[in-house]
C-alpha cells in the first residue's frame, strides 16, 4: 500500500512538472523569415557621351528662279552621330553632331514639265551634316526633345551640255524627336528635321543668264541607335 501511494505521488509530481513545459512549448511562436523589401530601380540618367548610327528618308523641293517654278526632290540617307547630354532634374540638355551620305534628288521632267532647253534640270544633295542643340524632358527611360542648329550640305545642279554647279552651303535646321533607353547603355531614337540649305548661283554655268539661283529645302525622317558611355 505504501509503495502504491509513493508511486502515485511521484507520478503526480512528474505530470505537474511536465505540464507547464509542454504548454510553454505549444505556445512558442513559429519563426517566419522576414519578407524581402522591394527596392525601386533608380531613374535612368541621361548624362554622358554617346555615339551611334542613323538611316532615313528625305523629301522636299528645289526652286530654279530662271524657270519660275519648283520641283520635288527625294531619296534616302544613312550616317552616324555623336553627342553629349547633361541632365538636371527632369530636364536634359545636349549637343549633337552628325554626318550623312544622302541621295536626295529630283529633276524637272519627272515633275511634269520640261525646262532646260526642252530637256531636264536636276538638283541633288549628296551629303548633309548638322550641329544641333537638344532640349528634352526625361520621363525615366523616355525622352521627347526639340532640336535645332546649323546644317551643312551640298547643292548640285546639272543641265544638258553645261558644267553645272556643285556647291557646299551652310544653312539651318529645326526639328523634334523621341529617344528611348531600352538597355543600360543603349537607346533608340526617331526624329524629324526640316533643313534649309539656302541657294546657289547657277547662271552661265547652267546655261542661264547671270543671277539664276537654285535653292534646296528638305524634310527628313530618320531612326537611329546610340551607345552611351
Amino acid at each position: 500500500m505504501n509503495r502504491f501511494l509513493f508511486a502515485a505521488t511521484g507520478l503526480v509530481a512528474l505530470v505537474g512538472t511536465l505540464g507547464p513545459l509542454a504548454a510553454a512549448d505549444m505556445t512558442r511562436p513559429v519563426y517566419r523569415a522576414p519578407q524581402p523589401v522591394y527596392v525601386a530601380p533608380a531613374p535612368y540618367n541621361w548624362t554622358g557621351a554617346y555615339v551611334g548610327a542613323n538611316a532615313g528618308y528625305g523629301w522636299g523641293t528645289t526652286n530654279w528662279s530662271a524657270l519660275g517654278s519648283n520641283f520635288n526632290v527625294n531619296g534616302g540617307l544613312v550616317g552616324g552621330q555623336l553627342g553629349y547630354n547633361w541632365q538636371f532634374g527632369q530636364f536634359v540638355y545636349g549637343v549633337e553632331g552628325d554626318i550623312d551620305w544622302t541621295d536626295i534628288k529630283g529633276n524637272s521632267a519627272a515633275n511634269g514639265f520640261a525646262g532646260c532647253f526642252g530637256n531636264v534640270c536636276t538638283t541633288a544633295n549628296h551629303f548633309l551634316s548638322t550641329v544641333r542643340g537638344r532640349a528634352g524632358v526625361a520621363i525615366d527611360r523616355w525622352m521627347p526633345y526639340v532640336t535645332g542648329g546649323l546644317a551643312v550640305g551640298n547643292i548640285e545642279t546639272t543641265t544638258p551640255f553645261t558644267t553645272g554647279v556643285n556647291q557646299t552651303n551652310a544653312g539651318w535646321t529645326i526639328g523634334a524627336g523621341l529617344e528611348y533607353a531600352f538597355a543600360p547603355q543603349w537607346s533608340a531614337k526617331a526624329e524629324y528635321l526640316y533643313v534649309d540649305l539656302g541657294n546657289t548661283s547657277c547662271g552661265f554655268s547652267c546655261g542661264f543668264p547671270a543671277g539664276n539661283t537654285v535653292d534646296f529645302t528638305t524634310n527628313i525622317i530618320r531612326g537611329g541607335v546610340n551607345y552611351h558611355f
